[in-house]
């Protein structure tokens, strides 16, 4: 009995240690950023929400979908000629010159990697003519590819404009889309590019300082930048380990630190206490009568831990985790196999010819049993 006891103590000496650790871990992850969220890459689970779905000031985090658009809307062989527009753009540049003549790729290197907004004005020409047909064309892929909501961009920058704005839950949405292209994640990740241009040569360094290096820490795999007096500092990062890739985006912190501050906490906290699990297609899952399954195996995000889920009436497989639902999947219905009448005849054929096979062994049985019983009967 004191054995029992004991081993009883022990066990809720280590449960409570586990509980313990994870609510310092949740008490610790204090964003001061206004908005921010911290995603799973993969899946789309949200695993940290602070003011998601505010709508604010990306600043140069618009650069990341102008990117992605004019990469999958575009021959990034072209060469661009450079506009007087362009050339003349505020903020950050790479220095091109009027009429200098660049290739798409290399515009596109120049906006994410130096964040050129001289470089985002003649990518946006070029791929739709001007800045504004550019913003609203873009405006609409990313509704339709993205699925984004509460998106509004007017230019390719990211230069203040009160019809300017996104949302960070949007922004991770963007981020995952685009990393999912080899050409973006490419120049996502790049931490120095030596640039040649007309009036400029140099190597360009990222912005970023946790893709740098200047701020160690391990398994970052991109970043972007942003700053507009409106914004204020906004980051967007992506991180990895060889159980989860996050998504971090933050925006309208006070300072660059702060904004930093933010982004190591999200990455530190995902990576630290969450991994995927797959559910099986053969997994089926009852609500009401009904059998659901997935047709594929797929990816879930859960903590640690373990995560709880559920089955809503509707067939939706919610996890959740800390009682907030962070991953919806919706799952099909499992219908009962349709046997046509071609197979339901050639079942019927198939059962009685199995029922006259039974019935022809039944009675060879029965006449050998008959046999010898007849020849037990004479002997005696």
């Amino acid at each position: 009995m004191a054995k029992f006891v004991s081993f009883i103590a022990l066990l809720f000496l280590i449960l409570s240690n586990q509980l313990i650790t994870y609510a310092e871990e949740k008490q610790a992850l204090e964003i001061k950023s206004e908005a921010a969220v911290l995603m799973d890459s993969e899946t789309g689970a949200v695993l940290y929400d602070k003011n998601s779905e505010e709508k604010l000031y990306p600043a140069s985090l618009t650069k990341i979908a102008s990117a992605i658009y004019a990469i999958e809307n575009a021959n990034l062989e072209d060469v661009v000629t450079v506009s007087s527009r362009a050339v003349n753009e505020d903020g950050t540049k790479v220095y091109l010159e009027e009429g200098e003549k660049v290739p798409l790729k290399k515009l596109i290197q120049g906006m994410l990697i130096n964040s050129g907004n001289d470089a985002a004005v003649a990518i946006a020409e070029h791929v739709d003519g001007s800045v504004e047909q550019f913003a609203k064309n873009m405006n609409v892929y990313l509704k339709e590819k993205v699925g984004v909501r509460d998106t509004h961009f007017t230019n390719p920058n990211g230069l203040f404009d009160e019809n300017h704005y996104t949302t960070a839950l949007d922004l991770a949405l963007i981020t995952n889309y685009a990393k999912k292209n080899p050409v973006f994640s490419e120049i996502f990740r790049t931490k120095e590019l030596d640039w040649i241009g007309k009036s400029w040569q140099t190597t360009i360094l990222t912005h970023h300082r946790l893709l740098k290096g200047e701020i160690p820490f391990e398994g970052i795999t991109g970043g972007k930048t942003g700053f507009v007096n409106e914004s204020k500092h906004t980051l967007a990062t992506t991180a990895e380990n060889d159980k989860i890739k996050l998504t971090a985006i933050v925006l309208k912190a006070d300072s660059s630190n702060e904004s930093y501050d933010d982004t190591e906490n999200l990455i530190d906290y995902g990576l630290k206490n969450f991994h995927h699990r797959v559910v099986k297609q053969n997994e089926l899952f009852t609500v009401e009568e009904k059998i659901y399954h997935t047709k594929t195996n797929t990816l879930v995000t859960e903590h640690i831990n373990g995560s709880e889920q559920d089955i809503t009436k509707n067939g939706v497989l919610e996890v959740m985790n800390d009682g907030q639902v962070i991953q919806s999947l919706q799952l099909e219905v499992k219908e009962p196999k349709h046997v046509s009448i071609k197979e339901e005849k050639e079942l019927a054929s198939e059962k009685s010819s199995f029922n006259i096979f039974l019935g022809i062994i039944f009675f060879a049985f029965a006449g050998v049993f008959l046999g010898v019983r007849k020849k037990l009967v004479r002997k005696q």
